[in-house]
């Protein structure tokens, strides 16, 4: 199978890369390295069916030069974490709406099978006991740049839908439920590997808000097997899964977990939204997602726990790939160095 991963380089998709040579594909990388990182694929970079290019998504040209010869794409680059989202609204919308519909019309054009990589985010304030794929969407203002990456995605969705059911396209959604594990950067405000690294470094652990917001954090090594498996189900094709944890945590309680896991002598600050963010920042109070679809399809269970997964992004960021990650951090001010997304 000749497979493509944009944002191949990056957290996840250097994952994907890994586990798609492990299973005997021939595998090209598209990233333009602007939040990816080579390194991340040091393990298999010379591995005889991996190709790497360096360029965009906003490139037609080089989409279609990468894709021509492919049997399915993963798309997994997009403008991610609420730190960049929130700093740099307009060129998240561009990579976002444009770059995804450029990957649309490319695999449309080739014949190309596509996943496309959504997020939880596309939910918005929806507190729901848990989040079913067909629930409301409840966003705040568009004015304010926090609901602009789920305004995308969704927009994202809707593209993917539309080709599914006006050219036929078989393309594939999943919705990912903060996804969490070895090569996550904090710098885009991703909240475990800045937890987990102000913990190490003996910094307060600065947590948003009142700390009472809930999330569930999934291992990525749950996750890259449910991708690939859902890309290969024909069924798939026209819906959209979520792919979540199972274990709902407050954001004060992981803060906690992890000074015991790390054995940090580090203390927790709660921090006001405003003060990272400015005036007008909104958070979720609750995101839990409805994994039945997804287990009843490809039989999808989360099996890693909090405490396994805050272990595993711990042990990373003390090495050589992440470790300058973290330890750049300290020269940050604490009060910018943690989100709850």
């Amino acid at each position: 199978m000749r497979s493509v991963v944009t944002g191949g380089a990056g957290f996840i998709g250097s994952h994907l890369v890994e586990e798609l040579l492990e299973r005997g594909d021939t595998v090209l990388v598209l990233d333009d390295l602007s939040t990816g990182n080579i390194e991340n694929l040091s393990a298999v970079r010379d591995h005889p069916r991996l190709t790497v290019v360096i360029g965009s998504i906003l490139d037609p040209a080089v989409l279609l030069d990468c894709v021509s010869q492919a049997d399915r794409v993963f798309h997994l680059a997009a403008a991610v974490g609420v730190k960049l989202i929130v700093e740099q609204p307009l060129s998240s919308l561009r990579t976002n709406i444009h770059g995804t519909e450029n990957v649309l019309m490319v695999c449309a054009e080739t014949g190309a099978t596509l996943l496309l990589a959504s997020t939880s985010e596309i939910y918005g304030k929806n507190e729901a006991d848990k989040l079913s794929e067909d629930a409301d969407r409840i966003l705040g203002s568009p004015l304010k740049s926090r609901w602009s990456y789920a305004a995308a995605k969704g927009i994202d969705e809707a593209f993917a839908h539309a080709y599914y059911t006006q050219y036929g396209l078989p393309v594939s959604i999943v919705r990912l439920f903060n996804t969490v594990g070895p090569r996550q950067k904090g710098r885009y405000g991703m909240v475990v590997p800045n937890l987990v690294g102000q913990a190490l470094r003996g910094d307060p652990l600065t947590v948003f808000g009142t700390g009472r917001q809930t999330r569930c954090f999934s291992s990525v090594y749950d996750i890259v097997p449910a991708l690939i498996d859902i890309a290969e189900s024909t069924e798939a094709y026209g819906n959209a899964y979520n792919l979540g944890g199972g274990q709902e945590i407050s954001i004060l309680d992981l803060a906690e977990l992890i000074i015991d896991e790390t054995g940090s002598t580090s203390r927790v600050q709660l921090v006001p939204y405003e003060n990272a963010y400015g005036d007008g920042y909104e958070d979720m109070r609750r995101r839990v997602p409805d994994n039945s679809l997804a287990h009843e399809l490809i039989g999808f269970v989360p099996r890693t726990r909090v405490d396994a997964i805050v272990r595993s992004v711990a042990h990373s960021l003390t090495t050589s790939v992440d470790r300058d990650d973290w330890t750049m951090q300290q020269a940050r001010p604490a009060h910018v160095a943690a989100t709850v997304s």
